[in-house]
């Protein structure tokens, strides 16, 4: 109790001090021009959020990015790290798996997405169709590891099947599958899980897009003699072209930085590494935080281009309306 007393202490006097040097600031700004007042004001309003910025961000990417250049007792080794990156089996297969998930996931989940969108538009019972696609979104993608990986869970020839889709085999006389163990199918498997999550969010956004394509619009094609098909292709698809930059770089970025699917599933193991988990596992596992920090700044430059580029379009957007 004493201690806790003490720390209590420590911080009041550490507030009471905070307080009077901003006390004294004011009162100093308060004498001072008003172009300097104006200035002190703007930098008072943006140093907290420029301090937060410093310590959490830019001093951890600094020293993330002299880590990727040294070994695990912390010396220099050059581009080893990189080397190592770009040269062992198992981390080609994790860079290998980390470009199948960044393919597949968003178009799959936009295009699912997309499709469920448009068919239940203005359909009877849409809001309640649409929150059962959407309630995988509000499941954190641990829970969805854990719902999945019974539903993948597997045991031996002769076992009763606990899993659901060995189960199913089982009633229908098929072999039970390791649908987490033999690669290279397991990586498809974890991505099922991937597209389940971010279908919801695809489907949501894109939903709200379509609602805004003008009616007139798509009057003006039907009166033109344009199908449902032709409809869609060329005044809805141009009208949400926006959403859809949005839905597909937003889940390609989360794609990118895929961590807990894998390391709740299978960890990593049987070949279903992706440079997220790769990148933990070799900082905190197998003791080279060099090697980890090589892999994070890989990870940051594959998410940058995407980042730049969803800016970038969303500027022009601006500019337009």
């Amino acid at each position: 109790m004493d201690f806790i007393g003490g720390k209590l202490l420590q911080v009041v006097i550490a507030l009471a001090i905070f307080a009077a040097i901003i006390g004294i600031i004011m009162l100093v700004v308060d004498r001072a021009p008003k172009s300097v007042k104006d200035k002190v004001t703007v930098a008072g309003f943006l140093a907290p959020a420029g301090i937060l910025m410093l310590v959490g961000l830019v001093y951890p990417a600094v020293r993330t990015s002299m880590l990727a250049f040294t070994d695990a007792s912390g010396n220099g080794n050059g581009f080893d790290n990189f080397v190592w990156m770009f040269t062992q089996p198992e981390a080609l297969t994790t860079l290998r798996n980390t470009v199948i998930w960044t393919v597949l996931v968003p178009l799959l989940s936009t295009s699912f997405g997309l499709a469920y969108a448009v068919f239940i538009d203005k359909a009877r019972g849409e809001k309640v169709l649409k929150s059962l696609v959407f309630m995988p979104m509000a499941i954190s993608f641990v829970g969805a590891g854990i719902i999945w990986k019974l539903v993948y869970d597997y045991r031996g020839p002769g076992l009763e099947q606990t899993g659901v889709i060995n189960f199913l085999r089982d009633a229908l006389g098929l072999d039970p599958k390791q649908f987490l163990l033999d690669a290279p199918e397991n990586t498809i498997f974890l991505i099922v899980v991937m597209v389940w999550i971010q279908t919801g969010f695809a489907m949501v956004i894109l939903s709200a897009a379509i609602k805004g394509v003008p009616v007139e619009l798509i009057e003006a094609a039907r009166l033109d003699g344009a199908n449902a098909w032709q409809q869609f292709r060329n005044v809805t698809v141009p009208g949400i072209r926006g959403a859809l930059v949005v839905v597909l770089t937003t889940i390609t970025i989360a794609t990118l930085k895929v961590f807990d699917i894998v390391r709740t599933m299978t960890a990593g193991n049987y070949d279903t590494s992706v440079v997220a988990n790769e990148m933990y596992t070799q900082a905190f596992r197998a003791g080279e935080p060099g090697r980890g920090a090589a892999l994070a700044l890989i990870l940051f430059l594959m998410v940058l281009p995407i980042v730049v580029y969803n800016a970038r379009v969303l500027r022009k957007q601006r500019e337009i309306h």
